[in-house]
């Protein structure tokens, strides 16, 4: 049965407003979502009931925002489907996530061993792995993409050998909605005993994922792009690894013993958790959590590939577009263009449609490498969320057949 977009939009507050006097059309999901009705009640719930520091508290408030938080850690235990509690890292967000790992994992590293990445990746998995390269001297490799955005696979099996140590790819491409083979992907890693980490920011919200399936080593995704707060994100990494690792950071919470002589590490999660945490958005991310499995996770990603397909058609009518990626295997979350206009940049679109209260995002969306494989400086993004409809492609088209006239 087709969702009942109507009475989902209704649980969003925010898509009630206006914005330059126009009915706000928000299309930027694949930056931040939007919050239901349910998950700012918790936020609000949070403050005015249990607010108080969690672990070690004797103390009710403390034992009851111990219990919240804990019971997120097992929400997303079966969301993602882990083996075990431990095995859920709380970090401030995908960023954090992947930082932790590529900080973490350096003593496991040594030099002239190898670090591959894709030429599809966001900045924030770029950049922590030419760090660790340079800090442990070792070579990092890019999977080069094709004209329509997908990996080549013949490339990526020629890069790997037994000098491959940690493989670091995204599932769904932020900038332009490529989806990645990654089941094959780490597959093959694991021929070599490479460690495998997902970056799943861009599919978290779109699509199930399966981590015992995928058999991926670690998987890092970030909480306001799937309905929840900003602040809160999650790594999950295979226990035994994650025994393996140094702590990313030290403090509170993180320690077992302290010495001057010497200090002990807490157990698994917390030896990776140190100081207080962000506790409201992380109890409040099993909120929104269990605001999308009441819909369901295939089927949100059956609706969202109706509007992308909507989306694609409608945009091959216009005058002077260029869809990035459209002939790529497969796509999910987001849709990349721009006006084939000498002169024009993204911006001055988006600002055109920003006056007609149509939220996007323009730019190179964190991923310099990509605009530079296609020859650009950024692109119109549109991207998905559970409450976005036709009616919002609509005005979208026609907000940008008015910039066209504008800008032609």
């Amino acid at each position: 049965m087709p969702l009942d977009i109507q009475s989902i939009r209704e649980q969003f507050p925010i898509l009630k407003r206006k914005v330059n006097n126009q009915e706000l059309v928000y299309l930027d999901n694949a930056a931040s979502s939007q919050k239901p009705q349910i998950v700012l009640d918790k936020i609000d719930s949070y403050y005015k009931t249990i607010n108080a520091n969690v672990h070690r508290g004797i103390h009710t408030l403390s034992q009851e925002a111990t219990e919240e938080m804990e019971n997120t850690r097992s929400i997303v235990k079966e969301f993602i489907n882990a083996s075990k509690t431990e095995e859920i890292i709380f970090t401030k967000g995908t960023t954090d996530s992947i930082n932790l790992v590529a900080y973490s994992i350096q003593e496991l590293i040594q030099p002239d061993d190898e670090i591959i990445i894709s030429h599809l990746e966001h900045h924030s998995n770029i950049v922590p792995w030419q760090i660790l390269a340079e800090r442990k001297k070792a070579k990092l490799k890019v999977i080069p993409i094709d004209k329509n955005g997908d990996l080549i696979l013949d490339e990526y099996k020629k890069l790997l050998s037994e000098k491959t140590k940690i493989l670091s790819v995204n599932h769904i491409s932020n900038a332009l909605g490529v989806v990645n083979p990654i089941k094959e992907i780490i597959d093959e890693a694991h021929k070599y005993n490479a460690y495998v980490l997902i970056d799943a920011a861009q599919s978290i919200p779109h699509t199930p994922i399966n981590v015992q399936e995928l058999d991926c080593d670690f998987l890092a995704f970030s909480g306001h792009k799937m309905y929840a707060p900003t602040g809160v994100g999650i790594l999950y990494g295979k226990e035994h690894l994650l025994e393996k690792m140094i702590p990313y950071q030290a403090g509170g919470e993180m320690i077992k013993e302290v010495t001057f002589e010497k200090t002990t590490y807490q157990t698994l999660p917390f030896k990776f958790e140190a100081g207080t945490p962000n506790i409201e958005a992380n109890i409040v991310l099993g909120t929104a959590i269990e605001f999308i499995k009441s819909i369901g996770s295939k089927n949100i990603e059956q609706h969202e590939q109706k509007i992308l397909h909507y989306l694609t058609d409608e945009l091959e009518k216009l005058d002077d577009i260029i869809i990035y990626a459209k002939n790529a295997k497969s796509r999910a979350g987001a849709v990349s263009f721009n006006f084939n206009l000498n002169g024009i940049s993204s911006s001055d679109v988006g600002f055109i449609l920003d006056k007609q209260g149509i939220a996007v995002r323009t730019g190179h969306h964190c991923t310099q490498p990509i605009m530079h494989y296609f020859g650009i400086s950024g692109t119109v993004r549109a991207s998905f969320g559970v409450y976005n409809s036709t009616e919002d492609i609509d005005k979208l088209i026609q907000g940008l057949k008015k910039a066209y006239q504008m800008l032609k």
